[in-house]
């Protein structure tokens, strides 16, 4: 399965954006997804994961409460709905999907996008 990220771009803090990773090649639907996000100098980090059926939802400490991840299966495709972003947010955001019998959402991704800048300005 190949998945690609989009909808990234440069916005004020207090802004909002909103991500998408739609896979081709083969469905996702029974896979579990996530989105990661690495920032300059930084190591890749979890940021949001979503079960194969949108059943559980777990977020990162530092993302909980504005962002939400959501997908829709009979498009192939997941987002991630970004608000109240902070400077602190800007990275490189990356989609990716697990096999759904590894039941953290946090670990175990194999298939990776590429990813989209997000760039929140001050």
């Amino acid at each position: 399965v190949q998945l690609q990220a989009s909808g990234g771009g440069l916005v004020q803090a207090g802004g909002s954006l909103r991500l998408s990773c739609r896979a081709s090649g083969r469905t996702v639907s029974s896979r579990d997804m996530g989105w990661f996000r690495q920032a300059p100098g930084k190591e890749r980090e979890f940021v949001a994961g979503i079960s194969w059926n949108a059943a559980n939802t777990y977020y990162a400490d530092s993302v909980k409460g504005r962002f939400t991840i959501s997908r829709d299966n009979a498009k192939n495709t997941m987002y991630l709905q970004m608000n109240s972003l902070k400077p602190e947010d800007t990275a490189v955001y990356y989609c990716a999907s697990k096999r759904r019998d590894i039941v953290q959402l946090t670990m175990g991704y194999d298939s990776w996008g590429q990813g989209t800048l997000v760039t929140v300005s001050s």
